[in-house]
């Protein structure tokens, strides 16, 4: 058995696991708010990329030095799936996404979205079984989603790129979840992995597109190597990592749907965004269905 595969499989209690995913939402909730902010400064996406990922390359070195960029056991197709999932790609989508939507709503696309995809993936391809609550707990979730979708309907206040971007990283998020459980990494040395190729992806980008970084005043760049490379791109990715190996992929995944609700109240008090009743609304039921599909309250 390789030293990859025996690090991921060492057991881990369930209270790491619990304690991994609340860290992850109080943080992506953060990312939220900060990369809305972004949308009036001149920082573009590739800008926050190169920040958001270089980070952690750098802190992270000695790991993926150590492991290589294509560590030994670990399929491509996995470590593909990692990349895209949580790396370069999802970034790239997600935040283009909330640069035009409000924190609220991104919160509820994004975070909302993610259980109920990881839950779907499990089903289909690995033939997870959840219980009753956790069911109705992802019903919640999605009447929280249609929620925002029957506003945004009636008031055409959030564009189709918003529900069209937002679930996609979903998606692609969920797939890195299921991938890295069954990688064979452990949360650092895929978090290395990870870090270091999405790094290495938009240097390529900004090298074809250019990037604003030399322009942007050290406040504004300060603030975002806290929020988006130690925070997001470094403690966020280790706990929910952490997470994952606890609690299984579904169930950590869950725990994201606590997103809407920091993000709503956030975006309100923080960057005065309009705070009604549908998003106080919306942020609730997601809410509520976060705590029956994590299965905390579950018999299992």
């Amino acid at each position: 058995m390789s030293a990859l595969t025996f690090s991921s499989r060492k057991t881990m209690p369930a209270t790491a696991g619990y304690a991994g995913a609340i860290i992850t939402v109080l943080i992506w909730a953060n990312w939220i708010l900060a990369t809305r902010h972004t949308a009036e400064t001149q920082m573009g996406t590739i800008d926050l990329g190169l920040i958001r990922y270089g980070i952690p390359a750098l802190v992270l070195s000695p790991v993926w030095l150590r492991t290589g960029l294509l560590p030994k056991g670990v399929p491509l197709k996995l470590l593909a799936l990692m990349v895209c999932g949580s790396g370069a790609l999802f970034f790239q989508l997600t935040t283009f996404a909330i640069h035009s939507t409000p924190a609220a709503s991104a919160g509820i696309l994004l975070g909302g979205s993610m259980p109920l995809a990881t839950a779907l993936i499990g089903v289909l391809l690995f033939r997870e079984r959840p219980d009753i609550t956790r069911w109705l707990g992802l019903g919640g979730i999605v009447a929280g989603v249609a929620i925002l979708l029957a506003r945004s309907l009636s008031s055409a206040e959030i564009s189709w790129v918003s529900f069209t971007l937002l679930p996609l990283g979903a998606l692609l998020w969920a797939g890195y979840t299921h991938a890295f459980r069954r990688s064979g990494l452990n949360a650092i040395q895929s978090s290395a992995i990870i870090a270091i190729w999405s790094f290495l992806i938009h240097v390529g980008l900004a090298l074809i597109f250019g990037s604003s970084l030399a322009s942007v005043p050290l406040p504004e760049i300060g603030l975002q190597v806290v929020s988006q490379g130690l925070l997001s791109g470094l403690a966020a990715t280790l706990a929910y990592g952490l997470a994952v190996q606890a609690l299984g992929g579904t169930q950590a995944a869950a725990f994201t749907a606590i997103t809407p609700v920091l993000a709503t109240f956030g975006g309100g008090l923080l960057l005065g965004e309009p705070l009604g009743m549908t998003e106080i609304a919306a942020a609730v039921v997601t809410g509520m269905g976060v705590a029956l599909s994590t299965g905390v309250l579950s018999r299992k």
